[in-house]
Formats: structure tokens, C-alpha cells, sequence
């Protein structure tokens, strides 16, 4: 399916009229996992995941007709409060390269206030949550200045595509409980361009999954996540992975249908550990998990062997562990996790999360 969203007639020909429009849209945890691309923010293999519930970003934009300046887009940004102009920046950009998508952006003055629910830049998928809240904000000035997207599916598609141009795994986290980005012979409708909703083919099982996520370090990351996806093209094991994560892809919807938990957090697992040897086998290499991130794995797999409670890992492109399970063990792990687990956290903190509802706007 080929979309062009660019349309030169988004433009506003009468008086603008102040508003403010705030979303909060949640982060995702990827069990299959998109590492490499091509293009505009393309995948090299699909990827699919779960809609956290805790683990989110609120972002609110107030507009108003732009002053005359030189600056083709005019905005302020503050993250928790305070002026961040290294975010400014990257927003300024963002909104520079989509210009085409909604030229309206160019006649307002913006003043753009966001804050996360988590440590930026942990490892929680920070860039996830941010734009996605981002864009539905812009589709929904769009809606309000201009009539349109006024189809639920048609606004909910066109806030994927658009979070996809700012962060990859941003596209997924507009939809609640589960969705998938990239194509697949082995779901009906997936796209490269954007994500769909998965909640209505998996199991009830998955819709009430708990994950609680070890804060090991709230350090930000010695190496990006767009630098990592860079360092893809030329690994050695780029092609079979990616071959690989479609096989995994496959077999994973079948677990996730069928309500087979341990397929499922078996693949997870293996998806999280193979993320980290693409990483491992980088030119240059890099290593993000910590002695702490190896111990709470050997933890997990140990309580698992010995209590039979099916527990399972997975990890995004940093040190901090998402601990996975069903909703009927979830006082046996909290048990496990506050006793064993939370004393290997950065000041002790665990994130507790749940699969969520998506995205929520606010003004």
C-alpha cells in the first residue's frame, strides 16, 4: 500500500484562534524486534508489540497565528517544565521534514510542553511515547483547523505514519494492547508505512499481561538507538537476522492467537538476547547491559526452573529488564521481584506496568 500524505492545501486562510490540544500516548515493548532500516525510517523486518499502560509520555501543544519571523518553524519546547533547547531542536527538525504533511505548521506559533513517566533515554523506548503523543497532537490540529480525519481508523493510521517519520517504534504505540509495523506475508493488512492494531487476534491471555521493568541504571545510553540501527548495514548478520525475525514474527502471532504463553516468552527471550549480540557484533561493538542486567537475567530464568510460574524477559536496546507474565502469577512475582530483583535496580526502582489502552487525549 503506497500513501503520500503530502497535500500543499493544509493551509489556513482565515483567522487562527489560540487552542490548546494535549495527548498522552504510552511507550510499547516490542517482543519482536525492529533493528535496521532503509529509506525514510523503513524496517528491514516486522516487528511486533505490547501497549504499555504506566510507562507514557503527556505532551500538550498551544498554537496561535505566527508573528512574522524568519523562522519557518516557530516553537518553544519545555520538558518537565523547563526550557530544553536540544529538544527544541530536534522537534524543530522533525516538524521542518513534515512540513509537506501539514504546512499549517509553518503559520503558527508553537509553545510545546511535554513530560515522561519514566527516565528519559533508559532504555523504555522514551522516543516511542514522545512522538507518537507528538503526532496525534498534529493530526488532531489538523482535524480541528481543517475538518478532516475525521474517520477514528483513517486519524489512528495517519498518527502511525507520522510517528514512524519521527521515531520507528513510535508508529505502534498509537494503538492499545498490541500492534505490528512492517510487512508480513502473515498478517493481512501489515505495512512498512505504518502499524495496525492487533488487539482484536490475540488471546484474552495477553490483554491483562503484567511488565515490570528494572530500572538497573537510569543512565542515558552510551550509544543510541538510531546510531545502533545505523551500525546494522554493515553487520555480518544482518541478512539471516532479519530472516530470522520474520520467522519469528510468524510464529509469534500463532503463540499470541492461541494463548501459548510459554511460545511466547520463549521468543521473547531469544529476541531479546539476539538484539543484544547484533549489538555485540557492531563495528564498533558496544555492550548495554550491565553485571546487574546479566544477574536478573539468571534470576528469572532460575525462578522459572525452580517454581514452574511462567516468568519471562525481554529487553529494548538497553540495560533495563521487562519482566513479563500473566495476570493469575502476578502476587508470586511481585513476591520474587520486591525480594530478589528490586536490590539490583538503581535506587531500587521497578516500574510496574501493564498492557494498556493506548493512547489518551486530554485537551
Amino acid at each position: 500500500m503506497q500513501i503520500d500524505y503530502k497535500n500543499p492545501e493544509l493551509t489556513v486562510t482565515s483567522q487562527i484562534e489560540p487552542k490548546e490540544i494535549a495527548w498522552q500516548s504510552p511507550s510499547n515493548i516490542a517482543i519482536i524486534k525492529y533493528w535496521g532500516k532503509h529509506g525514510r525510517q523503513l524496517p528491514r523486518n516486522p516487528s511486533i508489540s505490547l501497549t504499555l499502560n504506566e510507562a507514557h509520555t503527556r505532551t500538550e501543544i498551544s498554537y496561535r497565528a505566527k508573528v512574522a519571523t524568519d523562522r519557518p518553524i516557530d516553537l518553544e519546547f519545555y520538558f518537565d517544565g523547563k526550557q530544553n533547547p536540544a529538544f527544541a531542536n530536534k522537534i524543530e527538525r522533525f516538524f521542518t521534514s513534515i512540513i509537506d504533511i501539514f504546512p499549517f505548521l509553518g503559520q503558527l506559533k508553537l509553545v510545546i510542553h511535554s513530560s515522561n513517566s519514566f527516565p528519559h533515554s533508559a532504555g523504555i523506548a522514551s522516543s516511542a511515547s514522545a512522538m507518537s503523543a507528538l503526532s496525534l497532537c498534529l493530526c488532531t490540529m489538523e482535524q480541528e483547523l481543517f475538518g478532516t480525519l475525521q474517520d477514528k481508523n483513517e486519524f489512528l493510521r495517519k498518527a502511525s505514519f507520522v510517528s514512524r517519520l519521527g521515531s520507528g517504534s513510535a508508529c505502534r504505540s498509537v494503538y492499545p494492547v498490541a500492534a505490528a509495523w512492517g510487512t508480513s506475508d502473515h498478517l493481512e493488512g501489515s505495512s512498512d508505512l505504518f502499524a495496525i492494531d492487533c488487539a482484536s487476534t490475540i488471546h484474552p491471555i495477553f490483554k491483562k499481561f503484567h511488565d515490570d521493568i528494572l530500572l538497573i541504571s537510569k543512565a542515558e545510553k552510551s550509544v543510541s538507538s538510531t546510531a545502533g540501527h545505523g551500525l546494522m548495514d554493515g553487520n555480518v548478520y544482518a541478512a539471516p537476522r532479519y530472516q530470522q525475525a520474520n520467522d519469528r514474527f510468524k510464529a509469534l502471532l500463532e503463540a499470541m492467537k492461541t494463548g501459548d504463553v510459554a511460545q511466547f516468552g520463549t521468543l521473547a527471550e531469544q529476541e531479546a538476547l539476539t538484539l543484544h549480540a547484533l549489538m555485540m557484533t557492531s563495528n564498533p561493538a558496544y555492550v548495554l547491559m550491565t553485571a546487574n542486567s546479566l544477574k536478573a537475567i539468571r534470576l528469572v530464568q532460575q525462578y522459572r526452573k525452580d517454581t514452574g510460574n511462567p516468568l519471562y524477559f525481554t529487553l529494548d536496546a538497553g540495560p533495563n529488564l521487562h519482566l513479563l507474565y500473566p495476570d493469575s502469577v502476578a502476587d508470586e512475582v511481585s513476591t520474587f521481584v520486591n525480594d530478589a530483583l528490586q536490590p539490583l535496580c538503581q535506587d531500587g526502582d521497578v516500574l510496574k506496568d501493564v498492557v494498556g489502552e493506548g493512547a489518551v487525549r486530554y485537551l
